[in-house]
C-alpha cells in the first residue's frame, strides 16, 4: 500500500466551521504529490480527486478503530470490567461513572467519525465536477461507491453511539452554526441507501488490487449489520421490518459468499493466524495496517498505529517483578520482544465472558485469551546479528531459563519438591530490520519441549500467542498458568509453574463476576501480587514479522478486522428471534460457528454441548461473546436488543449500579462541539 501525503488546509470535524483539524501527513492509498497547485485545480482532475478520495479511509485506521472506538464499542457491557485497582481508568465508558460531555474518548469517536464523513461528502460531491470525468467514468463509479460505503459505516458508528444527529450528505464549505438533528429513521435510510448503492457498484476484487479498499462483500456485510441495528429501533422498509431485511441480506451473503468473494475459515484457529493477517479470507471489512516492508513506509506517520492490544493485558511486572521467575519486564518500553509493552492493564474479562467458553471442547478459548505466561530467548537473533542484535532480542537461552529456588517456590505456592528444577523459554525471537527507519521485527518461533536451545528444531506456529491447552502438569516452558478448570491442591502440587485458578481471581462478594480481588495479603492467592493477573485478550496483539513498530512497543501495525463473515451468521440467527423468516434457522447458523470451533471433530455433538438442537436469544448473546468478544460490536448489540438492564444486572453489577436507561443508551454530545454552536441548548447533550 502506498502512502500519500496530500495537505488538507481545513476540514470540519463536528459539523461546524470552528472545529478544525490540520493534518499535514495522512496515510493514503495512492501516490500523488501535487506541487504549487491550488486545491481547486487539483481536485478538478481525476488524478487529484482520486488521491483525495483516500482521505475517506484515514479516520478508519489507528484513530477510530484503534483505542477510541475499539474501547467505546465494547466497554460498559456484560463482557468487560476493571482489573484490580484500576477503577478510575475509563470509568465513564466502563461503568457509567462521572460520565459527562467532557469525556475525552467519546469526543474522539465523535470527531474522527465526523471528520471522515466530511471527506466522504467532499469526495462524492466533487465526483461530478471532474474535467476528465467521462474518460474515467468506471473508476469514478467504484471510488464513489467506496466513499458511500465508508460514509455509511461512519454514520452507523455515530447513530449507534449518539442517536439522532444531523444528517449531512453534501460538502458545504459554509458550515452551519445551528445544526439540527435528523430522525433515527432518516439516518438509517441514508445508511441503507449508501450501502445498497455501494453493494451494486463495488467490485468483488478490490480496486486496482489494493487490499486496503472496500469491496462488495464489505458493503453487504455492513448492510446486514445496519439493518439489524435499525431493527432494534423498530424501523421498517416497504412494509418489511429491518430485522427481516437483515435476515435476507445475511442469508444472501451466506448462500452466495463465493460469488461475493466472501469466505469463512473451517477452523477458528485460522482467523487470527499470523499468516492470514494481511490477507484474511474471512474479513469483510478491514482497517489495513501500515506495512514496514513497503518502500513508502514512514515510521513517523501519525494517526496510524493503534495500541488497542495492550489495554487487554495485565502488567506482568506488577504480578511477578523481574527478579525471579519473570526475566524480561513489560512495563517499560523496548523491554520485551515477545509480549510488547504492557503498561496499561485497563480491561479484563468478566466472569460471564470467561464462563461462556467450555474450553474442554471449544478451541476459541486459547485462541482468544492468553492464560499461560512464558519467558523468551533470542538465540536466533544472536546467531545472525551477534552484538548487533537489538536489546529486546539479545537474550541467551541460559538467561531465559529459570532455576527454581526454595524462595521462589515459597513466594508463588509452588511445591517444594520442584526446587532445583528448571523452567525453559517457550519462545525464541529472531530480529530483522524491516525498513530504513529501524523498525525492528521480532519474529517468534517455538522451542519444542526438551529442546534445550538447539535452534535447528525450532517450530514456526500459526499464532505464537497461543499456548498448548490444557497446560500439561509436566510442562516446563511456562512459569505461570491461569487455569479455567479449577485445579485441586494435589493437581497444583504436580506443577513446577505458578498455578492460579481463574475463579480465585474474582471477589466472591460480587455474584455477577464483575469484581476482581484487590492486591492484599488476605485475598487467598499464593502471593497477593498475583491479583494483578487476568486472562489477556490477544486478538490485536500482532506478534509476527511486519506487525511490530520497532522502537514503540505499545503499538502494532497489523490489520484489524472491523467485520468478518462470522458476524453475518450471528446476525442471521439473531434476526430470527425478531420474527424474521426464510433461509437458515438460528440453530443452523449458530452450529456453523460452533462446529468449526470444536477442538476435535468428534466433539461436535449434543452431548458435549457444542451442537445445539434448540436455541434461544441467550444462546445468540453467548455465541456473539465467544466468537466476537473485543471486535467492535458488543455495545451496539446490547443497545439494539434493549438488553443493558438485564445483562448488566446479571453479569456486570459494577456497571449496572450506575446505568440509567433514560440516559445511557446514547453517549453524551461532546462539550467542545456544543460550545461552538449557537443552539447548544436546543441541540441537547443526550441527557448528560
Amino acid at each position: 500500500m502506498k502512502n500519500q501525503n496530500i495537505k488538507r488546509t481545513l476540514f470540519s470535524c463536528g459539523l461546524c466551521l470552528l472545529i478544525t483539524l490540520f493534518t499535514p501527513s495522512c496515510k493514503k492509498l495512492d501516490e500523488f504529490n501535487p506541487t504549487s497547485l491550488s486545491e481547486d485545480n487539483v481536485l478538478k482532475d481525476f488524478a487529484g480527486w482520486k488521491a483525495y478520495q483516500s482521505n475517506c479511509y484515514t479516520g478508519l485506521w489507528g484513530s477510530l478503530i484503534g483505542l477510541q472506538y475499539g474501547l467505546t464499542s465494547e466497554l460498559g457491557t456484560d463482557l468487560w470490567t476493571f482489573p484490580f485497582a484500576n477503577h478510575n481508568q475509563y470509568k465513564d465508558i466502563m461503568a457509567y461513572e462521572a460520565f459527562t460531555t467532557s469525556s475525552g474518548i467519546i469526543k474522539n469517536v465523535w470527531d474522527f467519525a465526523w471528520g471522515s464523513i466530511e471527506d466522504c461528502n467532499k469526495t462524492i460531491g466533487l465526483s461530478t465536477q471532474l474535467k476528465d470525468g467521462a474518460a474515467n467514468a468506471n473508476d469514478i463509479k467504484i471510488l464513489v461507491a467506496e466513499a458511500k460505503c465508508l460514509r455509511a459505516y461512519y454514520y452507523s458508528v455515530i447513530v449507534a453511539q449518539f442517536g439522532a444527529v444531523p444528517l449531512i450528505t453534501t460538502n458545504d464549505p459554509v458550515k452551519t452554526l445551528s445544526p439540527k438533528r435528523n430522525t433515527i429513521a432518516e439516518i438509517y435510510a441514508q445508511i441503507i441507501s449508501d450501502l445498497t448503492t455501494a453493494a451494486q457498484d463495488l467490485p468483488v476484487t478490490p480496486y486496482q488490487n489494493n487490499a486496503g479498499r472496500v469491496t462488495k462483500k464489505a458493503a453487504l456485510g455492513l448492510l446486514a449489520r445496519a439493518y439489524a441495528q435499525g431493527g432494534g429501533e423498530g424501523l421498517t422498509e416497504n412494509g418489511k421490518s429491518y430485522w427481516q431485511r437483515a435476515k435476507e441480506v445475511a442469508d444472501d451473503l451466506i448462500t452466495n459468499k463465493g460469488a461475493y468473494g466472501a469466505a469463512m475459515y473451517d477452523d477458528f484457529a485460522k482467523v487470527f493466524a499470523s499468516a492470514n493477517n494481511r490477507n484474511n479470507a474471512e474479513a469483510l471489512f478491514t482497517a489495513y495496517g501500515l506495512n514496514p516492508y513497503d518502500p513508502s513506509y514512514d515510521v513517523f506517520t501519525g494517526n496510524t498505529k493503534p495500541n488497542l492490544y495492550l489495554h487487554y493485558y495485565p502488567k506482568f511486572d506488577d504480578a511477578f517483578g523481574t527478579a525471579d521467575i519473570f526475566k524480561r519486564g513489560v512495563n517499560s518500553n523496548t523491554s520485551n520482544g515477545y509480549y510488547g509493552r504492557l503498561n496499561q492493564q485497563f480491561v479484563a474479562p468478566t466472569k460471564y465472558l470467561i464462563n461462556c467458553f467450555n474450553a474442554t471442547y471449544d478451541k476459541r478459548w486459547e485462541n482468544t485469551f492468553v492464560t499461560a505466561f512464558t519467558n523468551y530467548s533470542g538465540v536466533q537473533a544472536i546467531n545472525s546479528l551477534g552484538t548487533g542484535a537489538p536489546a529486546p532480542a539479545n537474550v541467551t537461552y541460559a538467561a531465559a531459563t529459570v532455576t527454581l529456588t526454595a524462595a521462589m517456590c515459597t513466594k508463588y505456592g509452588i511445591d517444594a519438591s520442584h526446587v532445583g528444577e528448571k523452567i525453559y523459554p517457550y519462545i525464541d525471537v529472531n530480529a530483522r530490520n524491516a525498513s530504513q527507519n529501524a523498525t525492528w521485527q521480532y519474529i517468534p518461533s517455538v522451542w519444542p519441549s526438551g529442546n534445550l536451545g538447539n535452534t535447528s528444531s525450532l517450530v514456526t506456529v500459526a499464532n505464537a500467542n497461543v499456548h498448548p491447552y490444557p497446560l500439561s502438569p509436566t510442562e516446563d516452558r511456562f512459569f505461570a498458568y491461569l487455569s479455567k478448570d479449577p485445579l485441586t491442591a494435589a493437581d497444583k502440587k504436580l506443577r513446577r509453574y505458578v498455578t492460579v485458578n481463574i475463579d480465585d481471581l474474582f471477589d466472591p462478594s460480587d455474584a455477577t463476576g464483575s469484581t476482581y480481588k484487590a492486591v492484599v495479603s488476605t485475598n487467598g492467592l499464593p502471593n497477593s501480587a498475583l491479583a494483578n493477573l487476568f486472562p489477556a485478550m490477544m486478538k490485536f496483539n500482532h506478534n509476527f514479522d511486519g506487525g511490530w513498530l520497532g522502537g514503540n512497543f505499545q503499538q502494532k501495525l497489523g490489520n484489524i478486522m472491523v467485520m468478518r463473515m462470522a458476524e453475518v451468521y450471528l446476525i442471521a440467527a439473531e434476526a430470527t428471534f425478531h420474527g424474521a423468516t426464510g433461509g437458515s434457522t438460528a440453530v443452523q447458523d449458530l452450529n456453523v460457528l460452533r462446529q468449526r470451533a470444536c477442538r476435535n471433530p468428534a466433539d461436535f455433538n449434543p452431548g458435549t454441548g457444542m451442537q445445539l438442537t434448540t436455541a434461544t436469544l441467550n444462546d445468540v448473546f453467548d455465541e456473539y461473546a465467544r466468537e466476537l468478544c473485543g471486535e467492535f460490536n458488543r455495545w451496539a448489540l446490547l443497545k439494539r436488543e434493549k438488553a443493558f438492564e438485564t445483562r448488566l444486572a446479571a453479569y456486570n453489577n459494577t456497571a449496572f449500579v450506575n446505568f440509567v436507561p433514560s440516559r445511557h443508551y446514547n453517549r453524551p454530545i461532546p462539550f467542545t462541539f456544543l460550545n461552538q454552536i449557537n443552539n447548544a441548548s436546543e441541540f441537547g447533550t443526550n441527557g448528560y
